[in-house]
């Protein structure tokens, strides 16, 4: 059902400071800057910036799936939590959370312009508007 890591997303109450602070550290400026969402494009994957990121929850990894809807499904039925409902984010991208039994957050990502790098070399698009 997982498809492989897709997206991690950090809190960013500072989003001016974090993506300076990340640009450095990575060395590229961002792919994707607007108020509501900086995104990074690391060797193919996404490192993304949330300015109403929860900082207690910490960076949530999003796990990419083929239908956001089902794979919430079955992690509810298996006893997890669902924290956000499924939404799209822009592009056709859907994303929602859940909280699994030992009380981690994992999200769950269906995003139709996700492909694979090749060699884990950076460029092309990452996972696009908003995640």
């Amino acid at each position: 059902m997982l498809l492989g890591l897709r997206t991690v997303i950090h809190p960013a109450g500072d989003l001016a400071a974090a993506k300076a602070w990340w640009s450095s550290v990575l060395g590229v400026e961002p792919y994707f800057d607007e108020p509501f969402y900086v995104g990074f494009n690391v060797g193919g994957y996404e490192l993304g910036l949330d300015p109403n990121g929860d900082p207690a929850v910490g960076p949530v990894s999003y796990w990419g799936v083929r239908d956001v809807d089902a794979a919430v499904a079955r992690f509810a039925a298996a006893g997890a939590v669902v924290r956000e409902q499924v939404q799209e984010v822009g592009g056709g991208i859907r994303v929602g959370t859940v909280i699994e039994p030992s009380g981690a957050v994992v999200g769950l990502i269906e995003n139709p312009h996700f492909v694979l790098p090749e060699d884990g070399a950076d460029g092309g698009e990452g996972e696009g508007p908003g995640r």
